[in-house]
């Protein structure tokens, strides 16, 4: 009786000890932020000067768009992004290739009742068609619905309650999606622990393309099966989740110009600490105030309303868009200022727009950094070596003058990829605003887990971090062990 009641009160020991581990691991685990890592589209190729102006032409017209049209807001998948990821959707989970674009908001992926729809892509990736009757969260959202009325502006005309709410994109270059809205499972990386992650989920309202037209077609060789907008409205994937108290509406991005991808990571990151500016309210993008340019020393003399043009304010945040466009009064300037470092140079114009010179020593000791200035003295330096990019034996320069483009497009300032690229980029919609840094995106950020208060690492590996938390399962396995040995076992 004794030897019974021993190995009866260690064994409630020993349940309770596990029954401490699993709940501290679920504690941990609770609104915690999430992390997609993403893949840069054109890794491991040199794109040409004019594969780069088509994609961002393309995107630009479809940034425009999505101003005037009140339904929808999306991006095309096949070449207006440079980052996509996987993810899982529906019960059970497949697995879905989107485009990840901070230029759009609704998520959409392409529909199984599609017929124009590609089924292959250049990217070494498997296509999926999303069918609803599949999964068994899946539903169907109705034109009576609040998202539905929210996302059109009131009632829908000729939508009834028993009726699926649709959605309609038609782009500057005459491509269009069409489909319904569902509802259903979306499947993403969850922040753990230390560089740890567990699968965590959220119910989100996305778009089922049952119509493409254009470029969209089967014929696009670069396709991916749909968009994940983490754009500012309330319909994106990140406002969703947010409204449903999964995760906090700020999320940030890190990609890597170097080796290709990065992550997004949503949450709160903490480490490293970024300097905010404010965005401009009631733009439909990441639209934020630039109120000086910088060349080296020098500043280039203008007005801060040169970068407003009728509805348009302010000065749009893209990381979709491969290079850097300024205003002609600013271009101009700009790219004087840059080549007066070496007036030797022999200038070279490169299919009518593109100008380029032989070089061959250190970019960075010649050229001036150029250095954005916004509200709250927040700055955005870009190197020489960023801003310009080679092609056939020259280097060419990467900023560009908006006021050659078509009229819609004329004086538009929009920084993409070409200045975004190594830096931390936070987006924090709470308080709508946004800030960067300067930092190594190969390395880890620190996300905050705001339920908890502990701080995660997110990115690369930390050998102290693993090494620590190898040697808490080993304390605990021997404290097992320990009393299994006692109990005679």
């Amino acid at each position: 009786m004794i030897l019974r009641g021993v190995i009866s009160s260690h064994y409630s020991l020993l349940l309770l000890l596990i029954d401490f581990l699993v709940v501290s691991s679920s504690i941990t685990r609770v609104l915690s932020g999430g992390v997609i890592h993403v893949k840069y589209k054109f890794a491991g190729s040199q794109r040409s000067i004019v594969d780069l102006k088509v994609h961002d032409s393309v995107r630009q017209l479809r940034i425009l768009a999505g101003v005037d049209l009140p339904l929808g807001g999306s991006g095309r998948p096949d070449g207006l992004g440079l980052y996509y990821a996987r993810i899982g959707i529906g019960t059970p989970s497949k697995d879905y290739y989107v485009q990840v674009d901070t230029g759009s908001d609704i998520m959409w992926v392409n529909c199984i009742q599609c017929k124009e729809c590609p089924r292959r892509s250049s990217l070494g990736i498997d296509l999926t068609l999303y069918n609803i009757e599949d999964s068994a969260t899946g539903k169907l959202v109705s034109c009576d619905q609040d998202f539905c009325y929210a996302i059109n502006g009131g009632p829908l005309a000729g939508c009834t309650a028993n009726m699926s709410c649709p959605y309609l994109e038609i782009y500057g270059d005459g491509s269009s999606t069409a489909g319904y809205f569902v509802n259903d499972i979306v499947l993403y990386d969850r922040v753990s622990g230390d560089l740890k992650t567990s699968s965590a989920n959220g119910s989100v309202i996305f778009g089922c393309g049952a119509t493409q037209s254009g470029n969209l077609g089967s014929s696009n060789e670069e396709s991916l099966d749909g968009i994940l907008g983490f754009g500012k409205a309330n319909s994106s994937m990140i406002s969703q989740l947010a409204s449903s108290g999964k995760v906090k509406n700020m999320f940030a991005h890190c990609l890597d110009g170097v080796n290709g991808g990065g992550i997004f990571a949503i949450g709160h990151v903490v480490r490293p600490k970024v300097n905010m500016t404010p965005l401009v309210p009631n733009q439909p993008h990441y639209n934020v105030n630039m109120t000086a340019v910088q060349v080296g020393h020098d500043f280039l003399s203008f007005t801060p309303d040169i970068f407003d043009s009728g509805d348009r304010q302010g000065v749009i945040i893209d990381s979709g868009t491969t290079l850097a466009y300024l205003p002609e009064m600013v271009y101009e300037p700009l790219v004087s200022k840059i080549l007066s470092r070496q007036p030797d140079l022999k200038l070279q114009t490169v299919h009518d727009e593109y100008t380029c010179f032989q070089y061959s020593k250190s970019l960075d000791e010649a050229f001036p950094n150029v250095t954005f200035h916004f509200e709250n003295s927040v700055t955005l330096k870009v190197y020489p070596h960023e801003y310009l990019f080679p092609y056939n034996g020259l280097w060419c320069i990467g900023w560009q003058n908006s006021g050659m483009q078509s009229r819609d497009r004329k004086n538009m300032t929009l920084l993409g990829d070409l200045v975004l690229s190594n830096k931390l980029v936070l987006y924090d919609l709470e308080n709508q605003t946004i800030g960067w840094t300067e930092y190594n995106c190969s390395s880890s950020i620190q996300v905050l887990d705001e339920r908890t208060g502990t701080v995660h690492l997110v990115g690369s590996q930390n050998i102290s971090s693993a090494c620590h938390l190898n040697a808490w399962f080993i304390t605990v396995l021997i404290l097992l062990a320990t009393l299994l040995h006692f109990l005679g076992c």
